[in-house]
């Protein structure tokens, strides 16, 4: 296997996972908001030093064979509303009273609000350019700037593409200052209007930011020698270029990452039922794994709403490391505004002022100011003491240790809680706790969650970029069968595959390399069905069914190893080895506890709460009744009696 790197972009930190056979090289720098290519760099500039004894970033991306990117900015920019403000023109048979229903009126009102026109494409064509032209310009005036167009009814991506020819003409897209038009046909091919006309407004949401960074991060890697295109990591679980990656489908791919390194684990230590905490500076991501098999929807939800696209079953809760903390009406409120990594929490000292759970448990003792981040950044005690006072315990008329408790009470609820909604928890469940903040607190999360086991990645503090290496580089095409004779079938198929050749040909591979598998979609009164294709009988299917053929072409590279193991009969257990205790916070009073470094236990090292376990980039308390375990691989397993 050659040597690949896979760096996962959140809101806060930016990680970096470098996999070379055995080896794994892990770092993380702070994410550059104004710039996300500046952390980008930065981070692998980081690595390179760490392998190298030297930023030679070069030499790095020389004898590298692939680099995958994953990120959540497209997760935290919807959590948050941060993103354009989009106009619509609508057309046919939709109206904004089928896009703004009682379930998805907050949504709408965010993203798109009042501006909304309506164009009649049945009039003659001289009408309709009138027409067409007025709407740009009162969606522009509103304050719109990314349109999209979206046709509901009959043959959409007709009608749309009549108005595509007159905006083309009126408004060219060279012009500086030009407002993006978009159309819904080009992002998804689907008979449901409501559901293609969501779809193509979170991508029209997501596009511009997600575009400008990765164009700029391809180009840079150009600069220094890197060997193969940048590869994006995606929500289904497969990477391939920038430049064939929907906007939409990079929603949730950092979380989808962690998923993916979750099923791995969960495969190899055989848990039936692993639920996974992914917890970052703005999300936590939660996703489920049952009998090795990711839990996916064949039309993903994102904010509750169905889109065109299978994406992975992730919950993204809007709390995390750098989530504000403040009072309303008497009452904690956690998140979902996050301080992020600029200015962050007030313990970082750049600037931020609002109270985050950071900042509680820098001051319960948890967190050490001279080793958070593996050192490399110093946390004031005293500008988090301050927060605290200010945004929690002056407006609650408590004390900073009342304060910290009831903060942590708050973000503890609200991450077991939604664990709880998200699934059905039974005793075979385990919950993986990953990401800089998953650890931090998790046995208080499994038990208000009603969990007795826990693990720890070994890797957790970069648990998602790590999940990356267990992708592969692939394809999915989507195309209509208008008839259903083995003629049409035959020859959409054949379109698709050229498709796919093409794709794969940019991608660096022969198609005659891949896996290609192809199957048919069936929507009918209200269901779908997707059927493999071997042996299908078109004739037997319902005359009014809606068809679609669906190809899906992966070529399978290298994935890391796994090779560690529990000891299931406590033959291999010895005492965990400790040389130190730290004093935290623990059920409103101050205790000395053992404090582990994980770097420093063996395979079978086992120890009881309470107690602290720490190392580089993670730090856990683990609580009285519980019992952690180190796995030869690292992985850490915690256990309640």
């Amino acid at each position: 296997m050659g040597r690949l790197i896979n760096i996962d972009n959140g809101g806060t930190l930016t990680d970096v996972c470098v996999i070379d056979g055995d080896c794994i090289v892990r770092t993380k720098t702070l994410t550059t908001p104004h710039d996300l290519s500046r952390c980008f760099v930065d981070g692998l500039t980081k690595a390179a030093e760490a392998i190298y004894g030297a930023p030679d970033l070069v030499s790095l991306l020389r004898t590298t064979d692939h680099i995958r990117y994953s990120t959540t900015q497209g997760t935290n920019s919807l959590v948050e509303r941060k993103g354009p403000r989009l106009g619509i023109i609508l057309s046919g048979t939709l109206s904004s009273g089928d896009l703004r229903t009682e379930a998805t009126s907050e949504l709408f009102d965010a993203l798109v609000g009042d501006r909304v026109e309506y164009l009649d494409t049945a009039v003659d064509p001289a009408d309709l350019a009138l027409s067409a032209v007025r709407a740009v310009n009162a969606l522009t005036s509103a304050g719109s700037n990314r349109v999209v167009v979206i046709h509901g009814g009959h043959a959409p991506g007709l009608a749309e593409w009549r108005v595509k020819n007159i905006l083309l003409a009126k408004f060219p897209q060279h012009l500086l200052g030009a407002v993006p038009l978009l159309y819904s046909h080009e992002v998804a091919e689907d008979d449901d209007d409501g559901r293609r006309a969501w779809t193509a407004l979170f991508n029209a949401y997501l596009h511009k930011a997600m575009e400008n960074f990765l164009y700029n991060a391809e180009h840079k890697l150009q600069a220094n020698k890197n060997r193969n295109p940048l590869l994006i990591f995606r929500n289904d679980g497969q990477s391939a270029r920038v430049a064939k990656t929907t906007a939409l489908k990079t929603y949730s791919s950092g979380p989808r990452g962690g998923v993916e390194g979750a099923r791995a684990i969960a495969a190899h230590y055989g848990f039936p039922h692993l639920l996974s905490m992914d917890v970052g500076g703005t999300t936590t991501d939660i996703g489920e794994i049952v009998a090795d098999q990711v839990r996916v929807q064949q039309r993903g939800l994102i904010g509750g709403i169905e889109t065109s696209f299978p994406l992975c079953d992730i919950v993204s809760v809007g709390v995390g490391g750098s989530s504000v903390i403040s009072v309303e009406d008497g009452r904690i409120r956690v998140g979902p505004q996050s301080m992020g990594s600029a200015p962050g929490p007030a313990c970082f000292g750049l600037g931020g002022k609002r109270a985050t759970i950071t900042d509680a448990f820098l001051l319960s003792g948890l967190l050490d100011p001279t080793s958070f981040f593996g050192g490399e950044l110093k946390l004031d005690r005293e500008r988090a003491a301050a927060a605290i006072a200010e945004n929690v315990a002056g407006p609650l008329g408590i004390t900073e240790t009342a304060a910290v408790a009831a903060m942590e009470d708050a973000w503890v609820s609200k991450i077991a809680e939604s664990l709880s909604r998200f699934t059905s928890v039974t005793a075979e469940t385990t919950l993986a706790a990953f990401g800089g903040a998953g650890p931090l607190a998790v046995c208080r999360v499994a038990e208000a969650a009603g969990i007795d086991r826990v693990l720890i990645p070994g890797l957790a503090a970069v648990f998602s970029a790590y999940g990356l290496g267990f992708s592969d580089i692939g394809h999915r095409y989507e195309a209509r069968l208008d008839e259903a004779s083995g003629a049409a079938l035959e020859s959409t198929m054949a379109s698709l595959l050229n498709k796919a050749e093409r794709d794969m040909f940019a991608e660096g591979f022969d198609l005659a390399d891949c896996q290609a598998v192809g199957a048919l979609q069936i929507r009918f009164e209200g269901r779908e069905e997707t059927l493999a294709l071997d042996g299908i009988a078109l004739e037997t299917l319902p005359q009014d069914a809606s068809l679609s053929v669906v190809l899906t072409v992966v070529k399978a590279i290298p994935h890391p190893r796994l090779l560690g193991a529990f000891s299931p009969d406590g033959t291999k257990d010895t005492s965990a080895v400790t040389e130190t205790d730290r004093t935290v916070l623990l059920g409103g009073h101050l205790r000395a506890v053992p404090l582990y470094e994980v770097e420093s236990q063996s395979g079978g090292a086992t120890a009881p709460g309470p107690a602290v376990l720490e190392e580089a980039y993670f730090t856990s308390r683990i609580d009285d009744g519980w019992r952690f375990e180190v796995s030869d691989l690292g992985d850490i397993l915690l256990s309640r009696s």
